[in-house]
């Protein structure tokens, strides 16, 4: 009975990973012809070393510069981007790793994300002051952004921004996390992503991120979303020392979804504080990605921070 199980465990080893081969090969051969089926929606800008990819629409200032969450891309702000296109100038990107855009040098702090939109934006000619609006992880990127580059910044909308303080937590999530996007980047490495569609595309994702999930999800995208996940401590502890220059700052409209502890209430309003026009705003969904369920309250954020423009 033993020696049976046990060839029946060498079958199914066997098994696994012929087919995990197949789909290696599978997965190497079908993204040799992902720049033609997935061809960029913006273009590829030379930041120092290594290119990113930015999608800019619409027209008139200030210009609006979109920051995604951990493990999403540009195409994350697909509704939000074309609602503000009328009258704005607005720009999303792909940090280093993500969807189309090439690796960066590491650690992949939020600090690091923060200097390289600088030199994105200035390369591409796209001249400030802006309205930034960060989403989760992204919110760490824009304040570190805004207090670094004051004179560039008009204001924020920060969506239920990652808490800083919240080091602790991060320490427990930090491997676990890891640990998921690493399962995640071998499951597309192997071809399930190509292959299952919209079964490991995550529920949320707009339909430009369905369209071209084999590159806004793909390997590459979980690997830069892992080493930014590992770099969490390091990031809280970088905006952790920049919150001090965000006393008096630019106006910023803190959002956060329903329904959520009375502490994540408090943080918010201690963010909006530090802000010489700071507010919170309750969501009506308590959803995470607010930007998605309520598109509209997220234009409107934006809209109030773009008119405070020269106040």
């Amino acid at each position: 009975m033993i020696v049976r199980a046990r060839r029946l465990l060498t079958w199914f080893a066997g098994l696994a990973l012929a087919v995990a081969c197949a789909g290696l090969g599978y997965e190497t051969a079908a993204r040799r012809g992902d720049a033609a089926r997935y061809p960029p929606p913006g273009r590829l800008v030379d930041v120092g070393g290594h290119r990113l990819h930015l999608r800019c629409t619409g027209s008139g200032g200030p210009v609006v510069v979109l920051e995604a969450g951990l493990v999403e891309s540009g195409a994350s702000w697909e509704v939000v981007q074309r609602r503000l296109s009328t009258g704005l100038r607005v720009c999303s990107y792909d940090r280093a790793g993500y969807a189309w855009s090439e690796d960066g040098p590491g650690p992949r702090t939020a600090g690091r994300a923060a200097a390289e939109l600088r030199a994105l934006l200035a390369a591409a000619g796209e001249p400030g002051p802006y309205v930034l609006a960060g989403h989760s992880y992204g919110g760490e990127i824009v304040r570190l952004f805004a207090a670094r580059y004051r004179e560039l910044t008009v204001g924020a909308v920060l969506i239920d921004a990652t808490d800083e303080g919240a080091a602790a937590a991060m320490r427990v999530s930090r491997p676990l996390v890891a640990a998921q996007l690493t399962a995640n980047q071998a499951l597309a490495r192997i071809g399930l992503l190509r292959l299952a569609g919209d079964l490991l595309v995550p529920g949320d994702a707009t339909p430009a991120g369905r369209a071209a999930a084999p590159v806004v999800y793909g390997p590459g995208s979980m690997a830069a979303a892992r080493a930014e996940a590992w770099a969490s401590l390091d990031s809280a502890r970088e905006v952790a020392d920049a919150a001090a220059a965000e006393r008096g700052g630019p106006p910023v409209v803190v959002v956060i979804p329903s329904g959520g502890p009375p502490e994540a209430l408090d943080q918010a309003r201690r963010l909006a504080a530090r802000s010489r026009r700071g507010r919170v705003v309750v969501a009506g969904t308590s959803e995470h990605y607010v930007q998605y369920r309520q598109p509209e309250l997220v234009v409107a954020a934006i809209r109030e921070i773009a008119a405070s423009a020269g106040r």
